[in-house]
C-alpha cells in the first residue's frame, strides 16, 4: 500500500478519508488497494479509515484481532455491536466527505461492493458517503510499464492467432470447418504461445453473430461454409503475475460480401474511429474525457445511420488483469459512467451492430498517457475475404 499517494489522492479530491470495509472477503478491491491478503478467513467485520492527513485507524473484532495488521495505523477493537458502533462514531467524528465502495443508484456496479446497511450506518454520523470510483480506477488501472509491455506482448499473439484463424477457415471450408473447431484452434494455439484467458472466444456464423455474447457450443455448433459471415472475439494475457488482457473483435466474409454487409461494417468502424478520435483528441489538448462521451461519439454516429436500435450495448470497458477492469467504462447506455479516463488507463472500444441474419462488431484497445492516446495493436480497416 502507498499511503502517501492515497492521500495525496484524497487531497486531490477534497475528501476527508477513505473508509474500507469488508465481511467474508467480499471486497475483493480493498484487498488490492491496501495490498494484503487476510491471514485467514474473514468472519467478522473490519475497517480500515485511511484520513487525508494522519494516521490510519484500523478497527477489528478481538477474535480476529490480527487480521488487519499488516497495515499500518492505530488498532481499535470491538466484542459487541454497541461497541462497534461506538468506535466507529469515534474513527468517523469530525469527517464531513469519507469515501467507500459505494455507488449511487450502482451506476458503477463494478466498486458497488458495500452493502446499504453499512452505509447507513456510516451516514448515521452525520458523514456524507461519497462514491471511491475515481479512486479505485486511479489505484486499480494506471498500469505499470511492465503491465503495459505484457499487454503489447499479448497483442502481437493474440493478433497472430486471429490472423491463422481466418486462414483456417479458408483452408478447411472445402473439407468442412465448424465454429467449435476454430474455436478449440484458438484456444490450442493459446497455450501453445504461453497465454490464457477467463473464457472464450467467440466465434460466431450469420446469426451467431448477432449474439453479442454468443459462444459456440456442441448444441449450437455450425458448420462455417462460402458465403457465410464469421465474427472472431479473442481476449487473452501472458500467463503471468500482474499480466494485462489484450482484447479484439474482427468480422470476415467467405466469398464476396453484399453491399448491406458492407454498409454495417463501414458504419461501425467509422464509428470506432470516432470514439477512438474522440480520446486522441481531448489527450493531446490535455482535456478531461468521461466514459459516457466516448459512448456518445462512437453511438451518435451509429444513430445518425439508422442503427440506433441494434447497438445494445457499451461501446468499451476497462481492461486489467481482468478482461472486464475495474476502471472508466464508455458507456452512456446501460450506465452512465461519468468516470474520467485517467493517464495509465487501457479500455476497449468496440461499437456493434447486430441484426438477424448477421452482426458486425469491431474491438480496438486504446491506452492513454498524459499527453496522447492511441490503440495497441492491429486495427482492421476492411472487411476480411476469407477465400
Amino acid at each position: 500500500m502507498d499511503l502517501a499517494r492515497i492521500q495525496e489522492a484524497l487531497r486531490r479530491q477534497k475528501l476527508d478519508a477513505w473508509l474500507f470495509f469488508d465481511h467474508h472477503e467480499r471486497d475483493p478491491l480493498a484487498y488490492r488497494v491496501l495490498g494484503f491478503r487476510p491471514p485467514r478467513h474473514v468472519t467478522r467485520r473490519w475497517y480500515y479509515l485511511i484520513p487525508a492527513q494522519g494516521e490510519p485507524v484500523r478497527l477489528v473484532h478481538r477474535i480476529e484481532a490480527g487480521i488487519l495488521d499488516s497495515v499500518p495505523g492505530d488498532k481499535r477493537q470491538y466484542s459487541s455491536w454497541q461497541e462497534q458502533h461506538s468506535e466507529l462514531a469515534s474513527m468517523l467524528k469530525g469527517r464531513s466527505r469519507v469515501a467507500m465502495q459505494y455507488s449511487p443508484l450502482c451506476a458503477v456496479p463494478y466498486v458497488s461492493m458495500v452493502d446499504a446497511g453499512t452505509i447507513e450506518l456510516v451516514r448515521q454520523h452525520g458523514v456524507e458517503v461519497v462514491s471511491s470510483a475515481e479512486l479505485i480506477q486511479e489505484f486499480e488501472s494506471s498500469l505499470t510499464e511492465a503491465q503495459f509491455d505484457s499487454h503489447v506482448e499479448a497483442g502481437k499473439r493474440v493478433d497472430k492467432i486471429r490472423a491463422g484463424a481466418f486462414e483456417l477457415i479458408a483452408a478447411k471450408q472445402s473439407s468442412g470447418v465448424t465454429e467449435m473447431m476454430v474455436h478449440d484452434w484458438i484456444l490450442d494455439r493459446f497455450r501453445e504461445a504461453g497465454m490464457v484467458t477467463d473464457s472464450g472466444p467467440i466465434v460466431g456464423v450469420n446469426g451467431h453473430a448477432g449474439n453479442p455474447h454468443y459462444e459456440p457450443s456442441g448444441e449450437t455448433d455450425t458448420p462455417i461454409r462460402p458465403g457465410d459471415f464469421v465474427l472472431l472475439d479473442m481476449w487473452a494475457r501472458l500467463d503471468e503475475a500482474d499480466a494485462v488482457y489484450y482484447d479484439i473483435t474482427w468480422v470476415g466474409h467467405c466469398g464476396e460480401p453484399s453491399a448491406r454487409v458492407r454498409e454495417v461494417f463501414e458504419t461501425v468502424r467509422d464509428a470506432r474511429d470516432r470514439a477512438v478520435n474522440a480520446v486522441k483528441d481531448a489527450a493531446a489538448a490535455r482535456r478531461e474525457i468521461r466514459g459516457f462521451e466516448v459512448d456518445d461519439a462512437a453511438r451518435s454516429y451509429i444513430r445518425e445511420k439508422g442503427f440506433a436500435d441494434k447497438f445494445v450495448h457499451r461501446t468499451g470497458h476497462s481492461i486489467g488483469t481482468e478482461v472486464h477492469g475495474t476502471g472508466a467504462n464508455m458507456d452512456n447506455l446501460e450506465t452512465h459512467d461519468e468516470r474520467r479516463i485517467l493517464p495509465g488507463s487501457l479500455f476497449s472500444v468496440e461499437p456493434g451492430i447486430y441484426l438477424d441474419d448477421f452482426g458486425v462488431r469491431s474491438e480496438v484497445n486504446v491506452f492513454v498517457t498524459e499527453s496522447s492516446a492511441d490503440t495497441t495493436g492491429a486495427v482492421q480497416r476492411e472487411l476480411v475475404r476469407i477465400e
